[in-house]
């Protein structure tokens, strides 16, 4: 895309905008834009009044670098390392799943059941977006987020420590290495059926972590192994949380409801699918 002449930030925009969509890029002129604000650092109100300012060679080199990858379909957040979740920024990678507005109500519907002194587990944890905000939103409670990929652990981490919010986080396949019980447990597990993946959008199926999304032949595998063992970590009378796809709803209350829990509520998205299901475990165990 290099040309060797000095160009404008309206020609280097213009040029990003056509070259996106060409590649199939869903909004290819927000991506195009958001890569210059990147790159430039500017904002849009200056970018007007000074959309004929010459853009050094180094600038164009690097904004033409990061065109060209997300033309090959890498999702804008892991070419910037940054996205906002629940009014917070997260630092991304290739390493986690990349937070979603509809994981908000997941968090929306943790925080209508949590309080003060209360005790938070939250299982695939990633990029720590969920387990995160929930505690930055609710003082005095202390959480733990559980992955099994280090790397998205050490991801975590780092999201805690630049939100300056007090988390544990530790390697874990589910509850395996899990200690204590637990008042809430959270968890967006890997939900999409592996005859789904192929289907997916190329940002989706060849760039985020295979692991975090792959929920085997009917999607439903990573629900039946955490609610099969839940009981053990829940208190009487926790909540269990999850995020599930859109067609999964009448399955989980029906799993739910084999294993004992109560007052399951099913909770819908902005485009009005299924998208989190809770439900409670009863007060008195029938272990």
């Amino acid at each position: 895309m290099a040309e060797n002449r000095e160009k404008s930030l309206k020609e280097l925009l213009d040029s990003g905008k056509v070259y996106l969509a060409g590649k199939g890029v869903e909004d290819a002129a927000a991506d195009a834009w958001l890569l210059m604000e990147e790159v430039f650092r500017i904002s849009r109100s200056w970018y007007f009044a000074h959309s004929e300012t010459k853009a050094s060679e180094e600038q164009a080199r690097s904004y033409e670098a990061l065109i060209a990858r997300r033309g090959e379909r890498i999702p804008l957040q892991y070419l910037t390392g940054k996205t906002w979740f629940f009014g917070l920024p997260f630092t991304v990678n290739e390493h986690v799943l990349i937070p979603r507005q509809d994981t908000e109500i997941l968090v929306e519907q943790a925080l209508k059941r949590v309080a003060p002194g209360m005790r938070i587990l939250d299982l695939c944890t990633g990029s720590g977006c969920i387990l995160l905000s929930v505690l930055s939103n609710c003082e005095g409670v202390t959480g733990v987020g559980a992955d099994l990929s280090e790397q998205a652990l050490e991801v975590a981490r780092r999201n805690a420590s630049d939100l300056k919010i007090e988390a544990e986080f530790c390697r874990s396949d589910l509850f395996e290495q899990i200690e204590g019980t637990f008042d809430l447990i959270l968890s967006n597990p890997p939900y999409i059926r592996t005859d789904v993946i192929p289907t997916l959008m190329p940002e989706v199926r060849d760039h985020e972590p295979r692991m975090a999304l792959d929920g085997k032949e009917d999607g439903l595998y990573f629900y039946r192994k955490i609610l099969k063992d839940a009981g053990k970590f829940l208190v009487p009378g926790g909540w269990l949380c999850f995020e599930i796809g859109f067609d999964q709803g009448k399955d989980l209350r029906c799993l739910m409801e084999t294993c004992g829990f109560e007052q399951i509520e099913i909770f819908r998205d902005l485009a009005g699918l299924d998208r989190t299901v809770v439900g409670r475990r009863a007060e008195m165990s029938k272990e």
